[in-house]
């Protein structure tokens, strides 16, 4: 089970593309759980539709669709690259938002259930003692919610660790740039001799996946214990 050097850069890449994917979609997650939660307004439903479209679409649509909006010639990509200095194709920038975006239904779809299930009268309790609605949603929504913030996180940090598809449309398959585990797979399984590699890297990405859920399940009792106790 020892690792090359390449296989070692792929394992490294996958987890950075996957912590960077879940940090910077969370908050934006707990935000669109909320709307979908808490609030009624026209196009609910499309916006719902919207975030668990990556569940059902087929992932090469879903690069190809990242692909012409945040690649250099893309609307919001040139603009990006123009403005920001930010390159997203071909990049292991753009790895990350492929898997930011294949796992953001889990995250978000994790976060409104355990919102959905907070007693919303502990909530109008603190508004009616006079606390403003930010206020309420730190100091009693967020620490209920805290179960389903873990669960949804890891979640999303597995499906990033294992995505595929879109990863490979959007920032194609280069090594120590977006080459990541499952792309190395992939590699391996297309050149002669490669098996045996392939199945090295195959039962990593098992072992992590594997661990990453139950860490959700576990995490998510606990702090689901935790809260209780309190």
């Amino acid at each position: 089970m020892t690792l090359t050097a390449e296989e070692w850069t792929a394992m490294l890449l996958s987890l950075k593309v996957a912590a960077v994917a879940v940090v910077f979609s969370l908050p934006v997650g707990i935000a669109v759980a909320w709307l979908l939660s808490r609030r009624e307004f026209w196009g609910k439903t499309l916006l719902n539709g919207l975030v668990h479209l990556p569940l059902i679409m087929p992932p090469v649509v879903t690069g190809y669709l990242l692909l012409i909006t945040f690649g250099r010639k893309g609307s919001v990509g040139a603009f990006l690259e123009s403005w920001f200095g930010l390159v997203f194709s071909f990049r292991w920038t753009g790895a990350a938002l492929a898997a930011a975006v294949m796992g953001f239904p889990l995250l978000v779809r994790s976060i409104r259930l355990s919102m959905d299930a907070v007693d919303r009268r502990l909530e109008a309790a603190a508004a009616t003692l006079g606390a403003p609605p930010p206020y309420v949603f730190v100091t009693v929504t967020l620490p209920l919610i805290l179960p389903g913030i873990a669960a949804g996180a890891i979640l999303a940090f597995a499906k990033a660790m294992g995505e595929f598809g879109a990863t490979i449309t959007f920032v194609s398959n280069i090594p120590g740039e977006t080459q990541t585990l499952a792309s190395a797979i992939y590699t391996y399984t297309q050149v002669p001799g490669g098996d045996v590699a392939a199945m090295r890297l195959t039962l990593i990405s098992i072992a992590i996946s594997f661990a990453a859920l139950i860490a959700s399940e576990v995490l998510a009792r606990r702090l689901a214990a935790r809260m209780g106790e309190g």
